[in-house]
Formats: C-alpha cells, sequence, structure tokens
C-alpha cells in the first residue's frame, strides 16, 4: 500500500490479492482432500499454511481497498 497510488490501482492491488486468496483457499482444499487419503500430517500442515496465506492476502485486500476508497473521496483519485 502507498500514499502516491491511483484509486485505480490500489483497486487492481485489492482484487490482486483477492485472487491470491482464492488460491491459498483453494490449494489448502486440495491438501484437505490429499490429507484424507493419506496418513501423513504433511498436507495438514500445507492446508494450515496456505489458510494463513489466505489470511494475509484478504488482510492485504482489504486495506488496498480501504485506500482506494479513501483516495476515491478525497476528490482528486491520486
Amino acid at each position: 500500500m502507498s500514499d502516491d497510488k491511483s484509486t485505480l490501482e490500489n483497486m487492481a492491488d485489492a482484487a490482486g490479492a483477492k485472487l491470491k486468496e482464492g488460491a491459498d483457499r483453494a490449494r489448502a482444499a486440495g491438501h484437505d482432500v490429499a490429507g484424507a487419503f493419506s496418513d501423513s500430517p504433511k498436507h495438514d500442515i500445507e492446508a494450515a499454511e496456505d489458510r494463513a496465506k489466505a489470511e494475509v492476502h484478504n488482510a492485504e485486500a482489504h486495506a488496498e481497498y480501504r485506500e482506494g476508497k479513501r483516495e476515491a473521496q478525497d476528490g482528486d483519485g491520486h
């Protein structure tokens, strides 16, 4: 997040972070399925790691969105 980004750049970054969040959650679900067919704790660990990454990307998306909204509301969009 940067003060010199435009509204559009902030919103694009927010969308990108949401896409990354979705990919992380999909990977976590894949590890959950693999873990159901395996006795290895590896998949549980990897699923937890991917869920943590998803939460980070979710927080980034919300921060970028809020910054973009603030930029849009201040009147100049920059």
